[in-house]
Parts: structure tokens; sequence; C-alpha cells
């Protein structure tokens, strides 16, 4: 293998992803800094202060490395194997010691500050000086001013915390793939539903028990969702829902897979670099670069939602407590007795709706609500892009006049022995102008949506739960902001540069078409008959919606709180554990504390291998906007397709289309008309009368 051919230094484009090997990663890696480490050279002695002097090339410099690490991390998250993990904790080290350096160049920042301070400021658009305030903020947030001891200990620290958020996510990974429970006893699945038999004994069958059937076994119980949430819902063994909860929340907390030192380390770290920045706590030095102003903000809107979910949250469990004829309801029986309820409350079977919405049918439906709001065409384009798996979609964006304006990849199944659970969205391609020679021209966004439904099982397609279905319309927001941008500076177009507890907006937005007459409509029709789902079954979904709202609303409200605790207040050389600090914020955050073998934090990935440390919060945050971005909407009617398409174009035009180039809250305002309210999240969520 040449250098020359590593598709991983391609640097622009389309991935060749069948190319592609862990073989490539290394020597890929070691090629791109020497490279690049000469570019960021000959910038630094031929610097200009000015947009094509200083920001052109570094947004270059930085948009390969994008490229490279960015298919390498991907590839993690949807192809994982032990020859990928192994290259990438090789390479791993130098890129972080590489974007440091990066972020911490004072020729870098001094050029940025004398843009800030020159006549050229004055004439830049919005979108670039949002572009140059974000590096001035990175840098001085990435240790810029930092000297001696203190830069080299802040660098020190840069590398641990990514060494362990990578070894914390293989840790959930692999210790959610140790589980396993063979079922052979018929008499133990008796009431479990159709899709999960099938599902559980494809497994099996896949795990060397070749006679699986759906009817008679052997099941394999997992710890999947698709698996493991159908399980606890309609599995009637009591004792096998214990032993399989029991199993699901004490994942990585013990032996080689134990995530529990990691936890106590990242904390320690993370409260030390804060120090060295000048700032009392971590969770001040994430607020730094997001929307709300500070933690006060922060707890108060928590705290605001609390006192409203918690005694819902109650009288909810004590209704279920009612119906289930016990106080003996622990946490295994709540999906049991909570499904049973819904059944009784609204005559709705969530598993008979399956074969409603097969994949196929739910993307005809999403993709006609985006041609109706937001005036663009999806269509088909399998066959014009590499891909990591055969089941992999891809589409092309078109705008009214038919031409191409984006793309995106679909990866909807889960495949749990190499793909990391949940869903997410990322940046394949951002958007950006660029004048090559006399000519410009336009790179278009190329999206990466990643879902872990129900697959295919035997002859049937893809049969998605209603939660399903939700999720992928969240997934498809963040797509939609990333593909119908309308600004061309790479650094602030799309997603990017989008303050984080602001990015969960046309996310949480697109979840309430879901229940939206038409476009539910547009997509529930069975998969063998084509019938229409039944309007007294969209009745009862209307109806069921707000179901347990309180308990769901706790539920994420418990884990902000722990998160903002552990990264403002706990300290790491102090009287309690992070396991203490959640079990004391438990007493006032839920209504069935956690176990005392409760691990959840060994799996909490968002904020210890993910994004949102002192961020979890952002789902609150953005679900504010989101609710009342949707009550626009229910202001003019959504039976007024007129005003539906003008209020559609509106929310295209400023929140899709502005991106990281103004603040989100003169997003909101220029959509909107005001800042956000809470009233539309209260009264969605059924906490308040209309």
């Amino acid at each position: 293998m040449t250098l020359t051919r590593n598709p991983l230094l391609i640097g622009e484009g389309l991935p060749p992803f069948a190319d592609i090997t862990p073989d490539h990663v290394v020597p890929a890696v070691e090629q791109l800094l020497q490279t690049l480490q000469q570019a960021q050279t000959q910038l630094e002695a031929n610097l200009t202060p000015t947009w094509d002097g200083l920001m052109t090339p570094l947004t270059a410099i930085g948009e390969k490395l994008e490229w490279t690490w960015g298919v390498i991390g991907h590839l993690m998250g949807v192809q994982n194997s032990p020859e990928l993990r192994t290259a990438y904790e090789q390479v791993q080290p130098e890129l972080v010691k590489f974007g440091s350096q990066l972020s911490q160049n004072t020729t870098f920042y001094q050029g940025f500050k004398a843009i800030r301070e020159s006549e050229q400021w004055a004439t830049f658009t919005t979108a670039q000086k949002r572009a140059i305030e974000a590096e001035l903020q990175s840098a001085e947030l990435s240790g810029v001013g930092l000297t001696g001891k203190a830069k080299e200990r802040f660098n020190a620290i840069q590398l641990e915390l990514a060494e362990l958020g990578t070894n914390f996510s293989n840790h959930v990974l692999d210790a959610t793939k140790a589980f396993e429970l063979k079922i052979t006893d018929p008499a133990q699945v008796d009431g479990m539903p159709e899709s999960w038999r099938s599902l559980a004994a494809q497994t099996a069958c896949n795990k060397g028990e070749t006679s699986a059937t759906p009817d008679s076994g052997p099941w394999m119980v997992t710890l999947d969702a698709p698996n493991f949430g159908p399980f606890l819902r309609y599995c009637s063994a009591r004792d096998l829902r214990e032993q399989v909860y029991r199993a699901y929340v004490t994942r990585a907390s013990s032996g080689e897979l134990d995530n529990n030192p990691l936890i106590t380390r990242i904390l320690a770290l993370r409260q030390e670099q804060a120090e060295l920045l000048g700032f009392e706590s971590y969770a001040q030095l994430s607020l730094a670069r997001k929307m709300a102003p500070d933690v006060v903000s922060v707890e108060t809107l928590l705290g605001e939602l609390r006192d409203v979910s918690y005694p819902a949250a109650q009288k909810e469990l004590a209704d279920l407590k009612t119906f289930a004829q016990t106080n003996d309801l622990q946490l295994w029986d709540l999906s049991y007795w909570a499904e049973r309820q819904r059944q009784a409350k609204f005559d709705l079977d969530a598993e008979a709706l399956r074969p409603y919405f097969p994949l196929s049918q739910v993307l005809d439906g999403l993709f006609g609500l985006t041609q109706r709001l937001f005036g663009v065409e999806i269509i088909a384009a399998d066959g014009q892009a590499p891909v990591w798996h055969e089941d992999v979609r891809y589409f092309q964006v078109n705008n009214a006049q038919g031409a191409a304006i984006a793309y995106f990849y679909l990866d909807p199944y889960s495949r749990p022995a190499e793909k990391r659970g949940g869903a997410w969205m990322d940046d394949c391609v951002g958007r950006a102008k660029f004048t090559v020679g006399d000519k410009t021209q336009v790179r278009l966004p190329v999206a990466y949506l990643t879902c872990n439904q129900m697959p295919p099982v035997a002859d049937k397609p893809s049969l998605m739960s209603f939660g399903e279905v939700e999720t992928l319309f969240h997934e498809f927001g963040h797509g939609l902001q990333h593909m119908l941008t309308q600004v061309d500076n790479p650094e602030v177009s799309g997603i990017r540069n989008v303050e984080w507890d602001a990015v969960e907006l046309p996310s949480q937005f697109m979840e309430n078409w879901c229940y939206e007459r038409q476009t539910l409509f547009g997509m529930a029709k069975h998969y063998t008959t084509g019938e229409t789902l039944p309007e007294a079954e969209y009745q009862k979904l209307l109806a069921a919606r707000t179901y347990h709202s309180g308990l769901g609303m706790l539920r994420q409200l418990h884990f902000s709180f722990v998160d903002i605790e552990l990264h403002h207040r706990y300290q790491p050389d102090g009287s309690e554990t992070p396991q203490q600090v959640r079990d004391r914020l438990a007493q006032t955050t839920t209504v069935l504390p956690p176990l005392p073998d409760d691990s959840f934090l060994c799996t909490f990935g968002h904020i210890f291998a993910g994004g949102y440390a002192a961020g979890y919060y952002s789902y609150k945050w953005a679900e504010v906007l989101s609710a009342d971005a949707f009550a626009a909407f229910e202001e003019v009617g959504l039976e007024n397709e007129s005003a539906i398409v003008s209020v559609g174009e509106r929310f295209r035009d400023t929140v899709l289309a502005l991106g990281g180039s103004q603040h989100p809250m003169a997003v909101f305002k220029a959509f909107r008309g005001r800042e956000p309210d809470t009233a539309a999240l209260l009264r969605h969520n059924g906490l308040v009368t209309a």
C-alpha cells in the first residue's frame, strides 16, 4: 500500500468506504499530520491579518483534519472492530496534540484579534464576525493564554481525557454485547409480541442456534434496545424481567470494563482543567460557549420544570400501583405494568401498530412533510455514493427547481456486534462557497443519519415502533439544519458553531409532526394490505401522547441535575462519590429511587464520552424553544395549509438556514418575533391545561 493511494488522505468529498480498512488509519494520520504541520508553519510565516490571509487558509487546515478524523470516528461508531480500535487508540494522542497546538497558536490568535480591531471588521457579514469571535473564544478556552507548566498540564489533561472518553465508550459497547440470556421454555415468552419473538429467534440463530424459530425458540434476550425494550414491556415472568433489568443497569460497572474509576478521573481532570482557565467549575467553562448564561439560569429552568413534573409523576406512580394492585412495584415492573395500563386506559397496543409503520412508508411520510413545510424534494440516490454497510441508504435533497442542494446517508438498523447504541446525526461534508480561479463553486452539505431500530426479520421489512418513528424524525431534524443551511462560510454553516443548548431545537421540533394528522396518515399504512391506520387508532395515539409525561420529564430532569451537580459542586477529593451524588439528587428528582447497585453513570456516555458534559440540560432548554416553535404552526391552524406553508418557509429561512451564523436567540426571535416561552412545552406534555 502506497501512502498516496491511502483512501483516508483524499481529504474532500464522499469517503470511499469500501476501500478503507483499519490498516489505513495509522499511515494516513501520520502523513496528514506531517502535511498539516508544514501548512501551519508556512501560514505562521506568511500570515496577514485579513479574512483571506488567515481565516481561509486556517479553515483549509482544519477541514483536512476534520475530514480524515471524521471518517475514522464515524467508522468507530458504525463499524467498530478490535483492529479499528487499536489503530484509533494509536493515533488519537497525536491528533489531540496537534489540535491543541493549533488552538493554542498565539500567532493565529493575535491575528484574529488584529482583524477584530481593524477597519475591515465593519465590512464583515454577521457570519464572518461570528466565525472570528468563535475562533477567539475557542482559543481562549483551549488554553492559548497559558504558558509554562500550566500549559503543559492543560495539554496533558486534554490527552488523557480523550483516551478516557474512548475507553468509556468502548466499555459500554462491550458490556452491552457481553450479556445474553437464552430462553427455551415457551411459557416464559407467553405474551411476547411476534416482532420480538422473531428478532430474538433470529438473534439466537446468529449466535449458533440454527434451528431457532419465532414459535418454538430458543429466544435470545440481549441488552440491545430493540430486544431489551420490548422484553421489559411484555415479559410476564417477573424474575426474568428483574434479571435482565439488573444486567442493564449494572453494565460497565465491574471487572475489566468498570467505568467507575474512569468517571472519577474524568471529573477530576475536568475540574482541574477549568481551574487552569480561571473558572470555578467545569460547568462554568462549559456554559461559556452555550446559550444559557450561567448555572443559576440552568438550574432555575430545571427547578421550574421539576416543580410541575414531580407531583404529576407521583400521581402517575400511585395510579400505576393501584392498577397493578400492589404496593410492591419495582423498577423492573414499571415498563410491564405501564404497557398493561396504557392498553387498558387507551385500548392502545404499541406493538400492534408496528405493521403500519414499515420504514419505507415512514420515509415517504417524512419526505412528504419536508416538501410540504420547506419546499424541498427528497429522492433516493442509492448507488451514487460508497457505503459502509449494505443496509445503508443514500438520498438527494432537491430544491423547488429540481436542483440538488444536499445529500444524506441513512443507516437505520441495529447492529449490536459493531454499532454503538442510540441514534445520532453527524456532519460528513459541510456547505461552503469557494472561488477556484475565476469560478465560484458551492460545496453541498452531506449528513450522516444513524439509528438503531428494529431490523428486517425473516421476510418482513423493518416494522417500526412509534418511538422509533419519533427517533427518526428527531435525527432528521438535525439533518435538516445541516442540509438546508444557506450560510456559505464553512466555519458557521449548518450545525457548525450552533450553541449546544440550541442544537436540539430542529430535532425536537420535528418530533411534534409525528402526531399531526396529515403527516401521520401520509405514512401509517399497513405493510401488506396498504390499509391506512384506522381513525380510532390515531385518536388513541393522541390520547396516550401525554401518558406518564410527568415520569418522562422527571427522568430527563434527574439526568440534567446530576450532570450539572457533578460538574459544578462535586469535589473530586470530597466526601461524596459520584454515585452518592446521584443517589442524593434521586431523592428529589425520582419517585422510585434507583437500586443500590444501579450504575447508570457507568453508561452515561452523553456526558462522559460525548459532547453533553454540563450540557445534558440542553434537551430541556432546547425543548422550550422547539415546543414554542411548533406552537407557531398550531396558532395559525394545522389545517390551514397556506398558513402552514408560510410559517414553514419562515422556519426554514431562519432556524434551518442561518445555522451558527447568528446567536440562537437572535435566530429564534427572527422566526417567532419574541423570546421563547415555556407555556407550549408544559401544554404539549399535558402538565397544564390549554
